[in-house]
C-alpha cells in the first residue's frame, strides 16, 4: 500500500470514528452537566469536601472556587516532586529540583505539560500516578467546566449564576473522563502499550547484546494523556517511544482519543442551546482548519528537498518508520491544533515549511477543535468577534444566539484575543535580548528563532509540545515558561467567565430579519477568515523571519 492510500485511509476513518461519536457523545455530556440528580459517589464527595451541590454560583465565586481548585493543585503537585525520594514506589528516584519541579506543577495543573525533565529518569511511580495523572483528569474537567459556564451564560437571563463549579468538576471527571479513560486504556493495553511495575525489561538486540529499557504504569495513564489534551508522556520520547505508542493502530486510536471529545462539545454547545445548527457550524469550522492542516503538514513533509530526503522519499528524519509521513504529519496536525502536546515524532526535524505549520496551528489558539473546554470557549469568543465584525458591515449591533454583543462583551473579547500574543511576543522578545537565554539556542538564524517562538506559543497556549533544538532546562526557561503557562491558561479562563457573566445577564431577545445566520457556510467561512486574519496580522513578521525565511533559503 502506498503512502499516499494509508494517509487517505486513516484520515477517512478517523472522521467515520468522530462522526459516529459526535451526537451521542456531545448529547451524553450535556446530561450529565444538566442533570438534576447526583450518583451516590458525587454525593459521597460533596459530604466530604462540605459542598452544597445544590447551590448556584456567581461568575466571580465560580471564578474563584476555579482559581482555589489550581493554586492548591499546584501546591501539592510541587511538594509531592520534591519529597518523592522519601515517599514509597519511588523506584530510586529523588526529589526534583525546585526549578524542575516549579515548572512542571505549573505545567500539568494548567494543562500544558510542557516537560523539562526525562519522565522515566525523574518521576517516580507514585509521581506519575497520584501527581501527573491525576492533573491530567483534573486540569481537563477544569476547562470543560469553564466551557460549560460560558455555554450558560447563552442559555441564562436576567442572572448572574453560571452553575456550580465543584459539581461540574466532579461530574465531568466522574461520568466523562474516568469511563472513557477506563475503556480506551483496556484498549491500549490489549493493543501493546505496557502497563506494569517493572523497573526494567532486558531484551536481546539484533547484534546478540542486551539492553534494559525501563517499564511502568504506562498504558492506565497514556490515554488520559490524550483524551484529557495533556500530552505530558511517560517517556521522554513520548508518544514516538514504542512502550507508549506501539504499532500503527495505537498511533490512529491516540489521535482519535484526542479529537474525540473537542469535537463533542461542539454538539454539547448545540444541544443547551437548543440551536443543533449552531454546533454544526461551529464544528464545521473545526474539521475545515484541523484537514487543512492536517493536508498542508503532510504536503510539506512529502516533498524531497535534499539528497537524505529524496533517498528516503520524504522528510523522514525524526520520524518513526512505522507510521511514516502519514501518521506522523496526521499526528503532528492533530496535536498542535488541539492542546495535546504529544509527538510520535520530531518537529524540530520538520521541514521548515511544516514545522511553520504546526506553529501557526498553535498560534491560531487551539481553536479548531482546541484543547478540552478551552477550544470550545476560545471558538465561541472568535464567533463573537464575527458577528461584531459582521453586525459593523450592515449596521446593526451584533447579536449571538439571542444575545447582543454590547461594548462590555466586545471588552472582553478583545482583551481574550490579546492576552495569548502578548504574552508569547514579550517573553520570545526578552530571550532574544538577554545573553542567557540566547546561549542556549543550539540552532542559530531563522531555525532558532522558530524553535523561541514555538516554545513560547505551546506553553502560553497551554500545548505542550516542543520543537527541541533549544535548551528549556535552563533557569530562565524554567522560571519564564512556569509564568507563561500561568497566564496563558488563567487569564482566557477570568476573561470566558467575565463574558458568560455579561450574557447571562441579558435578556434574551428574539431572531429579527436583521439577524446575521450563525448556523450557514457564510458565518462559517467567516469565521475562519477571522481566526486565519487575526493570527497573520498578530505573527506574520515572526513566521516571516522564521520559517518562511528558512524555508524559502
Amino acid at each position: 500500500m502506498s503512502g499516499s492510500l494509508a494517509g487517505f485511509l486513516q484520515v477517512g476513518l478517523l472522521v467515520l470514528a468522530l462522526a459516529a461519536c459526535y451526537k451521542p457523545l456531545g448529547d451524553y455530556i450535556a446530561r450529565v452537566v444538566t442533570s438534576e440528580k447526583d450518583l451516590r459517589v458525587e454525593r459521597v464527595i460533596y459530604r466530604t469536601m462540605g459542598i452544597d451541590a445544590k447551590a448556584d454560583q456567581r461568575w466571580s465565586v465560580y471564578l474563584r472556587s476555579m482559581l482555589a481548585f489550581s493554586a492548591i493543585s499546584v501546591l501539592a503537585l510541587y511538594l509531592l516532586e520534591r519529597i518523592q525520594g522519601h515517599l514509597f514506589l519511588s523506584n530510586g528516584m529523588t526529589g526534583v529540583v525546585p526549578d524542575t519541579a516549579w515548572n512542571t506543577a505549573i505545567s500539568f495543573t494548567t494543562n500544558t505539560n510542557w516537560q523539562n525533565y526525562s519522565g522515566e529518569t525523574t518521576m517516580s511511580y507514585l509521581t506519575q500516578m497520584s501527581g501527573l495523572a491525576v492533573q491530567n483528569f483534573a486540569s481537563a474537567a477544569v476547562g470543560i467546566a469553564v466551557a460549560i459556564a460560558m455555554v450558560r451564560g447563552f442559555m441564562r437571563s436576567r442572572t448572574d449564576r453560571l452553575g456550580n463549579f465543584w459539581v461540574d468538576l466532579t461530574r465531568i471527571i466522574i461520568r466523562v473522563l474516568l469511563p472513557l479513560s477506563i475503556i480506551g486504556g483496556i484498549i491500549l493495553i490489549a493493543s501493546g502499550v505496557v502497563d506494569n511495575f517493572t523497573a526494567t525489561h532486558t531484551i536481546s538486540t539484533l547484534t546478540g547484546g542486551s539492553q534494559n529499557l525501563v517499564g511502568g504504569p504506562v498504558g492506565s495513564q497514556e490515554i488520559i494523556k490524550n483524551m484529557g489534551n495533556n500530552g505530558g508522556g511517560f517517556y521522554n520520547a513520548n508518544s514516538a517511544h514504542p512502550f507508549e505508542n506501539p504499532n500503527p493502530f495505537t498511533n490512529w486510536f491516540t489521535i482519535f482519543s484526542l479529537l474525540v471529545i473537542p469535537f463533542a462539545l461542539a454538539r454539547t454547545f448545540g444541544t443547551l442551546v437548543k440551536q443543533n445548527r449552531q454546533g454544526y457550524a461551529i464544528v464545521s469550522v473545526m474539521a475545515i482548519l484541523w484537514l487543512a492542516s492536517a493536508s498542508l503538514i503532510s504536503f510539506f513533509e512529502n516533498q524531497h528537498s535534499g539528497i537524505a530526503a529524496t533517498a528516503a522519499g520524504a522528510a523522514m528524519e525524526g520520524k518513526n518508520v512505522a507510521f511514516g509521513i502519514p501518521g506522523s504529519s496526521l499526528f503532528a496536525a492533530s496535536t498542535t491544533v488541539t492542546s495535546t502536546g504529544a509527538v510520535n515524532s520530531f518537529h524540530d526535524s520538520f521541514t521548515p515549511f511544516g514545522g511553520g505549520i504546526a506553529l501557526f496551528n498553535i498560534m491560531m489558539g487551539e481553536v479548531v477543535p482546541g484543547g478540552v473546554g478551552a477550544g470550545l470557549y476560545g471558538i465561541l469568543i472568535l464567533a463573537i468577534i464575527t458577528v461584531f465584525v459582521g453586525g459593523l458591515m450592515v449596521g446593526r449591533t451584533p447579536e449571538y444566539i439571542g444575545k447582543k454583543i454590547r461594548p462590555a462583551e466586545m471588552k472582553y473579547a478583545a482583551l481574550y484575543m490579546l492576552t495569548m500574543p502578548t504574552i508569547v511576543l514579550v517573553f520570545a522578545g526578552l530571550s532574544l535580548a538577554f545573553k542567557v537565554p540566547r546561549s542556549v539556542i543550539f540552532n542559530p538564524g531563522p531555525h532558532g528563532l522558530t524553535e523561541i517562538m514555538y516554545a513560547y506559543a505551546s506553553m502560553a497556549n497551554n500545548n505542550g509540545s516542543a520543537f527541541a533544538g533549544l535548551g528549556t532546562a535552563a533557569t530562565w526557561y524554567q522560571v519564564t515558561g512556569g509564568i507563561a503557562m500561568a497566564l496563558g491558561r488563567f487569564i482566557p479562563m477570568i476573561l470566558a467567565l467575565g463574558l458568560a457573566g455579561s450574557l447571562a445577564r441579558q435578556q434574551t431577545v428574539p431572531e429579527s430579519v436583521g439577524t446575521m445566520p450563525t448556523h450557514k457556510p457564510l458565518f462559517v467561512g467567516m469565521v475562519i477568515g477571522v481566526i486565519i486574519i487575526i493570527v497573520g496580522l498578530t505573527f506574520f513578521p515572526a513566521l516571516a523571519l522564521g520559517p518562511f525565511a528558512e524555508g524559502l533559503h
